[in-house]
């Protein structure tokens, strides 16, 4: 294949639906790699999953006291990941953004990705914030002491996987069974319980997230031609 010869402002944009959490992850693998290659610019996957917990590399086992096997039967599954971050929880009307950017200060990329979605939350009607001051452990967007909004990412050779997931129209009891990114007592929360009948779809929410991803990062967004999708 020929190296990547687009303008390096542009973003890729792939609106893929609802995918299965070991689909997005090959993917994501997949579109790392031809980054790698100089064969694509910095892209973004905008998509739901299905009912899963992820476990990132700082999740402890006290975290996640839930039996595998019951979930297994209600159609929740569970998986390790290599992200940052500790458990959390993906399922319907939640929007998932996994950028695959290049970066050189994975600092500075993570405060954008919040800096994005508190500008698309605040687009939607809602006053949201990021909590640096308090701590990694904060990481993520919170509408006063309850959070709207999870991060974790993983940096490989200069290029990131996983991203960011935004509690829009979601069922939020399964967060009440595990202790969400490591934090006891914490409260999460949706644009639907914050704003009601006059929050945003996920499909007019996944508009204003990109149109804050591309202002923050500076980029251009288009639709990615299918034919990069292996």
């Amino acid at each position: 294949m020929t190296t990547h010869d687009r303008s390096r402002d542009e973003l890729w944009v792939y609106d893929l639906g609802t995918v299965g959490y070991r689909e997005a992850l090959a993917l994501q693998h997949e579109l790392r790699a031809r980054h790698h290659a100089g064969e694509i610019p910095d892209s973004v996957l905008l998509l739901q999953h299905p009912p899963v917990y992820t476990l990132g590399r700082r999740a402890q086992p006290s975290e996640f006291p839930l039996d595998r096997q019951q979930l297994a039967a209600k159609g929740i599954e569970v998986y390790e990941s290599d992200r940052g971050g500790r458990v959390t929880y993906h399922g319907p009307g939640q929007l998932v953004a996994y950028p695959i950017f290049a970066i050189d200060d994975v600092v500075v990329y993570v405060r954008s990705l919040e800096a994005a979605t508190v500008l698309a939350l605040a687009r939607a009607g809602l006053d949201a914030r990021a909590r640096t001051e308090d701590g990694p452990d904060y990481t993520g967007v919170w509408v006063d002491e309850r959070k709207i909004a999870s991060i974790g990412v993983h940096v490989q050779r200069g290029v990131t996987t996983h991203g960011l997931a935004v509690n829009v129209d979601n069922d939020l009891q399964p967060f009440a069974w595990i202790t969400p990114c490591g934090l006891q007592g914490v409260q999460m929360t949706s644009l639907r319980r914050e704003l009601g009948a006059g929050a945003p779809s996920i499909d007019a929410f996944r508009g204003l997230l990109l149109e804050g991803l591309s202002e923050v990062f500076g980029r251009r967004s288009l639709p990615a031609p299918q034919a990069v999708v292996a």
